[in-house]
């Protein structure tokens, strides 16, 4: 399986920025690791991985309390440094979606920079912007409160 590439009309980003009273290392794991990724997670419930850094995401989102699951491929890459990682999805055939978590360490207090990118043929950034702001509000707060 491979991502599909949407065709191109609208692109935006979005920066969002946390910070977690953990070391570097351990917000790295969390981020690059898909198995604590999903234990961290408000809305994905299951990841199979496929390949060497490919995987296959399933997750529940709600809308007017009626729940929508949905799977989508997506690829995770790192730096060897453990300052970035990196997830690119296409969900639904409509949406590229590319994550980018830049990661800095200053008195055992990891800051997180996350710039998001989406890319549609539909006019769905304005929703996407708000279910991210949300889901990651809450994964970094799961991410300050998880112990191994």
């Amino acid at each position: 399986m491979k991502l599909i590439e949407v065709p191109i009309k609208i692109e935006k980003t979005m920066h969002l920025k946390f910070h977690i009273h953990k070391p570097i290392e351990i917000v790295f794991s969390l981020l690059s690791d898909m198995n604590k990724f999903q234990a961290v997670h408000p809305v994905i419930y299951k990841i199979d991985h496929l390949s060497e850094n490919k995987y296959l995401i399933y997750e529940t989102l709600k809308f007017a309390f009626i729940p929508f699951s949905f799977t989508y491929l997506a690829t995770v890459s790192t730096s060897d440094d453990h300052s970035q990682v990196i997830m690119d999805a296409v969900v639904m055939k409509l949406v590229n979606i590319s994550l980018v978590f830049y990661l800095s360490e200053q008195n055992g207090i990891t800051y997180v920079n996350e710039e998001v990118k989406f890319k549609s043929i539909l006019p769905v950034q304005f929703i996407l912007k708000r279910v991210f702001r949300k889901q990651h509000k809450q994964l970094f707060e799961n991410m300050e409160s998880y112990s191994a």
